[in-house]
């Protein structure tokens, strides 16, 4: 079955994944949505948005809202993205670092993890053995829960530097592997970055957040 989407049912959604997790999504983002979000019509044989709207909305059904956000949310990333933003923490955060306190980093929209384990990778090259910890966000489960497996197909390997990529991932058939030793410094944990954040995530030395923030509104940002 084929479905459609009125321009009202569309407004419905746009409004709800905003709330939730403050993403923007503008006109043209009309058929991603359906694209998207049909399926989950089929798969709980509903016969048109609306019943699905009422489904996700008004909070009956946590597990099929956060399917919804899941599919709704922007996932893109690869290993070390935007090369600045790593050139930055190399040479002007570590390289001037002077304390002996437990160094922290926040990926505060870590998808499926590339970003967190490549700031684990320059940490272990920089801080030799000092204490440094990696905390790693995402509104995605889906994502979260890949991230925490640290395993990648080899075709997302492409902007490891060889040399970190040989010494901190480990081959398998058709796959990598983040090394063990990197992954227990690196934490995943389910943040929405629109509302407060709690207390027990601490304090930190580098935030992470351009990546997420280019999805949002100027208010919400």
């Amino acid at each position: 079955m084929e479905f459609s989407i009125t321009d009202q049912e569309f407004d419905l959604f746009r409004q709800l994944i905003y709330k939730i997790a403050g993403n923007s999504l503008a006109d043209s983002k009309k058929m991603l949505l359906l694209g998207r979000l049909q399926r989950r019509l089929r798969h709980h044989h509903l016969q048109n948005f609306s019943q699905y709207y009422q489904m996700v909305s008004g909070g009956r059904n946590a597990e099929e809202l956060q399917t919804m956000v899941d599919l709704l949310t922007t996932n893109e990333t690869f290993f070390f993205r935007e090369p600045k933003h790593f050139d930055f923490l190399r040479s002007e955060v570590l390289a001037c670092r002077r304390t002996s306190s437990t160094f922290r980093i926040w990926s505060a929209a870590s998808s499926s993890g590339e970003e967190a384990y490549s700031m684990a990778m320059l940490l272990a090259e920089y801080l030799s053995n000092a204490a440094w910890e990696i905390f790693a966000s995402d509104i995605s489960t889906q994502m979260l829960n890949k991230a925490r497996s640290g395993q990648y197909t080899l075709d997302r390997t492409d902007g490891i530097p060889p040399a970190l990529l040989a010494k901190y991932c480990r081959r398998g058939p058709g796959s990598l592997e983040i090394a063990p030793e990197l992954r227990r410094r690196v934490s995943f944990q389910q943040i929405n970055l629109t509302q407060a954040i709690p207390a027990s995530v601490g304090d930190f030395e580098v935030i992470f957040l351009r990546n997420v923030m280019i999805y949002f509104d100027t208010e919400t940002k």
